[in-house]
């Protein structure tokens, strides 16, 4: 059965299921990554949804018909996937989930050794063009699956990235949204100080109290509501498979993806001093002042992170952060981990003995929109439009990602989807009344 063309995507395998991402075809790709990286064993790991044990059963039968070996390691964190592959030196690893999608979303991330990733540009594309060209060739020796329980030694390994002496008793909230964080983070309160408040922390994939997409506004104030009510110091909040983190601080405010990668920058740098430390072309500019200000080498990059992990290693970056919630580490093989980004800043308060809220006063003075999507016919030709005005109004242009537009008391990047007739636009200003002149300014031209 051909790969739907559709499913495969820049960063990952995803789709709707079974329609678009069905057995056949997982059986299909798990023949593939054998055959392209001539695997001999592969870790696979799966989260809650309700399509993940039929995809993990297909997806292993593939790969045990070229002749590699499964080793499962069950219901885990898409970090538990990476921690697995770099740490026992796997040939390559996958993980079922559709991550923050819709429940009738399931999809495939793949690494190969040392949590390197497969993305659209290489890997993936060359996977489905063997399925599709039909030149997979058919093993004598079948492979054999085997189970391994990693849940032990991938938490005691987080717990190495902080001083668990120095972690403060706090009474943290943490909203799982029914994904794979309610068994990680349940696991780690184990072994740390503090009071959990958990909400949601049954794994279940049909997601019975709000999606699994933190970023979302509506899909945290359950969390903001508690962190009120029970007075605790923070909230965290996780998305499916528990790579991504978002907090929330003792007032119930939200904290932007960019706030976060700065806090966790200050704390890498106080432990790491003159590291450098990358961050994607939508961060705030507090990101970069954070990391000025604590002595580290600050080093932007595109977004997505199949550029960021490979620019990493380059530069030996010790810590990576995204806007979107995604942080990087370098000795977590340059792969992202929430809960790891949690717990670092959960030492940073402790030792600051302040309110996060504090905390993230003393590094971000700017306002921002939400990520805003327009739907645009002729994407090149709008933002050479876009890179025509504001070159005449003197900006100062560049276009690492997309097109950003750079004056003293604000910042815009306008950048494609990779998968819609979309421009996206971010925005940050020093105050709100620039800030919601030039969205409008700029929707105008963009919508226009």
């Amino acid at each position: 059965m051909p790969i739907n063309p559709k499913i495969v995507k820049a960063y990952d395998i995803r789709g709707v299921y079974p329609t678009e991402l069905d057995e056949a075809q997982a059986r299909d790709l798990g023949r593939a990554l054998v055959e392209y990286l001539k695997c001999r064993q592969v870790v696979i790991g799966r989260d809650m949804r309700t399509s993940s044990q039929p995809l993990f059963e297909a997806l292993a039968e593939g790969v045990t018909m070229q002749g590699a070996d499964v080793v499962d390691i069950g219901l885990v964190s898409t970090d538990g996937l990476y921690f697995a592959v770099g740490k026992y030196g796997y040939d390559a690893g996958v993980m079922i989930t559709a991550s923050h999608n819709p429940k009738e979303y399931n999809g495939l991330k793949i690494c190969k050794k040392d949590a390197v990733p497969l993305s659209g540009d290489e890997g993936l594309t060359q996977m489905r063009d063997l399925v599709n060209n039909n030149e997979l060739r058919s093993q004598k020796t079948k492979g054999k699956v085997v189970q391994k329980n990693i849940d032990e030694e991938y938490i005691d390994y987080c717990l190495t990235f902080v001083d668990v002496t120095k972690l403060k008793p706090y009474r943290i909230a943490v909203d799982a949204g029914n994904g794979m964080a309610g068994k990680t983070v349940a696991a780690l309160f184990k072994k740390v100080p503090g009071t959990l408040v958990p909400l949601f922390f049954e794994l279940d994939g049909e997601f019975p109290n709000h999606p699994a997409s933190p970023i979302e506004p509506e899909n945290i104030e359950a969390l903001q509501d508690k962190v009120v009510s029970d007075k605790c110091d923070m909230g965290v909040a996780f998305d499916g498979d528990a790579d991504r983190m978002f907090l929330i601080d003792e007032r119930g405010r939200g904290l932007a993806g960019s706030d976060v990668a700065a806090l966790v920058a200050k704390m890498m740098l106080m432990k790491n001093p003159g590291s450098t430390i990358l961050y994607n072309a939508i961060c705030s500019r507090c990101v970069r002042e954070a990391v000025e200000q604590y002595g580290g080498k600050p080093l932007r990059s595109k977004v997505g992170h199949a550029l960021i992990k490979p620019l990493m290693r380059q530069h030996d970056a010790i810590f990576g952060g995204e806007h979107s919630g995604h942080f990087y580490f370098r000795d977590f093989w340059f792969a992202d981990s929430g809960l790891i980004a949690f717990l670092v800043c959960w030492q940073l308060i402790s030792e600051e003995a302040k309110p996060l809220s504090k905390l993230v006063s003393e590094i971000d003075r700017y306002h921002r929109i939400p990520e805003t999507n327009s739907t645009v016919a002729d994407i090149k030709a709008k933002l050479e439009q876009l890179e025509e005005i504001y070159r005449n109004k003197g900006a100062q242009l560049d276009l690492l990602d997309g097109l950003t537009i750079s004056y003293p008391d604000w910042w815009a990047n306008i950048r494609p989807s990779n998968t819609e007739p979309l421009l996206r636009l971010n925005i940050e200003a020093a105050g709100e009344a620039l800030l919601d002149e030039k969205r409008r300014e700029l929707l105008a031209i963009i919508r226009g």
